[in-house]
C-alpha cells in the first residue's frame, strides 16, 4: 500500500540520516535534532501495521501525536502540529492542489504555535515553497517539488536566524543548514520518491 510506503520511506531517512542531522544542529543549536528525530521515526515505525489499518487522514494525525508525544524538545510539537493539521485538512484522496491547502493550513499552524515566520530560518522555508510548486501543479511535479524542497532546505544556510536556538548566534548562524528544514526536505524527498 502506497501510504505504508510512504511512511517507511520518510520514517527510515529521518533514521538513516539521524547523524548527519544531529551534526547540524550541533553547529548551531543543542545538538540534539537528530537523536529526537530518529526516536520519534522509530516510534511511528512501531505502529507500521496499525498505521496501514487507517485512513490518510487518520493516519497522519496518529502520527502527528506520536511526534508530540515521543520526539523531544521543540520538534515534538512542531511535526506533529505540521502533521495533525494536514490531516483534519486532506480530502480522501488528495490531489496537488489539495496539498498544497493542506500545507498553507499547516504553515499558519505552526506559525501561530512557534511564531516563526517564512525566512527565519525554519522548516517553513522548505514547507512555503514546497507549497507554491504544489499550487502551480504542471508536469514533472514530484520530481520538481523534490528538488524544491532540497534546494530551500539548503539555501537556509544563508538566512540569518530569528527563530529557535540558533537565533542566539545571530550572523554565526550564517552557513549553517537549519536541521528542521533538512528534515523536512528529507521526509518530502522520501515520500516524493514512493509516488
Amino acid at each position: 500500500m502506497i501510504q505504508t510506503a510512504m511512511i517507511r520511506a520518510a520514517t527510515q531517512t529521518l533514521i538513516d540520516h539521524a547523524d548527519e542531522l544531529t551534526q547540524l544542529d550541533r553547529a548551531i543549536g543543542d545538538g540534539d535534532h537528530g537523536l529526537n528525530m530518529r526516536r520519534g521515526a522509530q516510534a511511528v515505525q512501531a505502529r507500521l501495521d496499525e498505521l496501514a489499518g487507517l485512513s490518510l487522514n487518520d493516519a497522519l494525525r496518529a502520527m502527528g501525536l506520536t511526534c508530540m508525544s515521543s520526539i523531544g524538545g521543540s520538534s515534538g510539537p512542531v511535526f506533529g502540529t505540521l502533521l495533525v493539521t494536514m490531516g483534519k485538512e486532506l480530502p480522501a484522496d488528495p490531489g496537488p492542489a489539495d496539498l498544497a491547502q493542506a500545507l498553507d493550513a499547516g504553515i499558519k499552524a505552526l506559525t501561530r504555535l512557534g511564531k516563526a515566520e517564512v525566512g527565519q530560518k525554519t522548516l517553513l522555508d522548505v514547507l512555503d515553497p514546497v507549497r507554491r510548486v504544489l499550487a502551480e501543479g504542471g508536469p514533472d511535479l514530484t520530481s520538481r517539488v523534490r528538488k524544491c524542497a532540497t534546494d530551500s532546505a539548503t539555501a537556509t544556510a544563508h538566512i540569518e536566524a530569528t527563530r529557535g536556538r540558533a537565533s542566539f548566534l545571530g550572523e554565526r548562524a550564517l552557513g549553517h543548514v537549519d536541521p528542521g528544514s533538512r528534515s523536512m526536505a528529507l521526509i518530502i524527498g522520501a515520500v516524493c520518491d514512493t509516488l
